[in-house]
């Protein structure tokens, strides 16, 4: 399996090659309704997430919703 390497909230990782954002989301175990994600410094609206496929070199920031009060 070939690989890529990204960053995500400033973390380097190593992640399989062809992941769309769905893809990652959920390898990283987090609840899709619950992020929202910004990709090289642009937001990517839900709609897109199946079709944006994070390459090599990617930063993404993932900011998860919390609720209480």
């Amino acid at each position: 399996m070939e690989t890529i390497r990204i960053v995500v909230n400033g973390e380097e990782r190593t992640v399989p090659t062809g992941l769309s954002l769905v893809d990652l989301i959920q390898l990283l175990n987090l609840e899709p309704s619950r992020v929202a994600v910004e990709l090289n410094r642009a937001i990517v609206r839900r709609e897109a997430w199946t079709t944006t496929v994070v390459a090599g070199g990617a930063r993404l920031e993932i900011v998860q919703f919390v609720g209480g009060g």
